[in-house]
């Protein structure tokens, strides 16, 4: 049997999105190509296929040289035309679940008023409902749960999202309903909360509920507890060899590559913000690009060394942050050998936001999901390091010689190639004006504003897709959110662009205040400046390091 699709559409330079016409066809057209990958029967380009609400999000590996979405959309197109129908959830048996809600939310008298109903008849309407799990999506555990009542289903998202919806809240929006599983921006309408985690990322199959489960909505008790994401985490103990965190900076995290394969539960890739600049670091002192580092932001830690060794201090540039060694000032950008019990400081970052330390060996902390990586949206990884953790260091190798970083221009504003959304073109009004990176900038995205603009139109809300770093969404007030490694898996406004994958890294140094333009280029030419700056970031490292640490 056939599984009809709409438009086959790139989604950037490495993803395709493919329309479908409800969630059941998403999953079957997700099913078959899944199985097929597999069976080793697909492009070999293909990295994770996830699942939005009536679209399906097909994702090309990021390291692969010759990832083009024009093939991988002949292979879905065949897909779809001859592949045999698949279940809406394969393999899983349908469970039910119960979970007791306090409605107390912050937006309830709000939603109570726009649709005409009393307070008491909103929670009935939740409580008599019997909700189906979609999909799951926009963080780990996220459900998107279907069966909203009819007075319920016309409430669309805020008009600005929240930049913190607390842990557990149980909120409506777009004709869905879902629970928060920790604290995350958003702009659904909150109702009420639950104590109930729906996500544990320690044990397998790490999402509560998958998709084809029922969900029950009770009236719980008043003195149901409130859920805190849980920031009293011990500290992270190592011997040997390491990094004790002196002082901790502003945000300094562990950060690698990143997950992949996990965005179907909701999972970010999360990784580097400037993956360019944490690939030179490691490769200077003789790790693999995607070794897992301290990416610091703004204003960086002082970290003992425990056991001989090199390090390397890479920013947006060459001069970009002022690095000391027991007080003296060294270069960054350079090979650094490290004796025992020497004391690293990584101060301020003056160019850019953001600069990584690299150790050969690379950072052995924990894996979670297959990352070192420390995700703020989900709270995957130990977060920003503290005072007294010990950072375990693996087995080094040989440390590299020079890297060719120039200083560069400075001044005028950044610009960022995009290649057209899903949603609508840049030359939309995206291109046409310049944008200033509003003060809320975190490793979720950037928002923009622009003087003598009120607003930029893409269309209003779409339904639930999947989103790619770097994609540029236009929420309801106009003014532009790029996505981070951080971000939300799906989101409900339209994407009217993408940028390119090599300048990805730009995005990750933008601070408050910078201006930005952007410029349109084809998909061909994207495609090829992906392949050419991999190629070129690994030509800038070469040689290798004559110094023995401590000598």
């Amino acid at each position: 049997m056939r599984t009809p699709v709409g438009r086959i559409v790139p989604f950037g330079d490495r993803a395709l999105l493919v329309e479908t016409a409800d969630v059941a066809s998403a999953h079957a057209l997700a099913g078959i190509l899944e199985a097929r990958k597999t069976r080793g029967d697909s492009p070999a380009d293909v990295d994770e296929v996830v699942v939005g609400f009536s679209s399906v999000l097909v994702i090309l590996d990021p390291r692969s040289e010759t990832a083009a979405a024009g093939t991988c959309a002949d292979w879905v197109a065949e897909t779809a035309r001859s592949g045999p129908s698949a279940s809406t959830s394969p393999g899983h048996l349908p469970r039910s679940h119960v979970l007791p809600v306090v409605f107390d939310g912050a937006d309830l008298a709000d939603v109570a008023a726009s649709v005409g109903q009393p307070v008491g008849r909103v929670i009935e309407l939740m409580v008599s409902a019997e909700f189906e799990v979609a999909f799951i999506g926009f963080a780990p555990g996220f459900p998107y749960l279907t069966g909203l009542p009819a007075e319920l289903a016309g409430l669309g998202r805020l008009a600005t999202p929240r930049t913190s919806v607390p842990a557990g809240s149980v909120a409506v929006a777009a004709g869905f309903a879902s629970v928060y599983p920790r604290s995350t921006p958003g702009g659904w309408h909150l109702l009420g909360h639950t104590a109930e985690s729906l996500f544990d990322p320690d044990n397998p199959p790490y999402s509560r509920v998958a998709p084809g489960d029922k969900i029950l909505f009770t009236s719980g008790n008043p003195s149901l507890p409130r859920r805190h994401d849980d920031d009293g985490r011990p500290p992270i103990r190592a011997d040997g060899r390491c990094l004790e965190v002196i002082e901790p900076g502003l945000a300094a995290t562990v950060q690698d590559g990143g997950r992949r394969g996990w965005t179907h539960m909701g999972v970010p890739a999360a990784g580097g913000a400037d993956l360019r600049s944490l690939s030179l670091a490691n490769l200077l002192v003789g790790n693999g690009a995607d070794a897992a580092a301290l990416e610091c932001t703004a204003s960086g830690p002082a970290v003992r060394v425990c056991g001989d060794g090199h390090l390397a201090v890479v920013g947006a540039r060459s001069g970009a942050v002022d690095v000391t060694v027991d007080g003296h000032p060294v270069p960054d950008c350079a090979v650094l050998p490290v004796a025992d019990g020497q004391v690293v400081r990584v101060g301020r970052v003056r160019h850019g936001l953001r600069a990584y330390l690299a150790v050969a060996g690379g950072l052995a902390t924990p894996m979670v999901l297959g990352s070192r990586s420390s995700d703020t949206l989900s709270g995957l990884g130990p977060g920003p390091v503290r005072a007294g953790d010990r950072l375990a260091r693996g087995e080094p190798g040989r440390a590299r010689g020079a890297l060719e970083l120039t200083r560069g221009p400075v001044g005028g504003p950044t610009v960022l190639r995009v290649v057209a959304g899903p949603h609508g073109s840049p030359s939309d009004g995206l291109t046409t004006a310049g944008w200033t990176v509003g003060a809320a900038v975190d490793r979720v995205g950037v928002r923009l504003t622009a003087a003598g603009r009120s607003r930029l139109d893409a269309g209003g809300p779409r339904s639930s897709t999947p989103m790619m770093t770097g994609a540029v969404e236009v929420p309801p007030d106009g003014h532009p959110i790029i996505l981070l490694p951080d971000h939300a898996t799906v989101g409900g406004y339209p994407v009217v662009a993408c940028v390119v994958t090599c300048d990805l890294p730009l995005l990750g140094q933008l601070v408050p205040g910078e201006e930005v333009a952007f410029a349109e280029v084809e998909l061909d030419t994207a495609v090829r400046l992906r392949v050419e700056d991999r190629v070129a970031t690994a030509a800038r490292v070469t040689g290798w390091f004559p110094t023995v640490a401590g000598h």
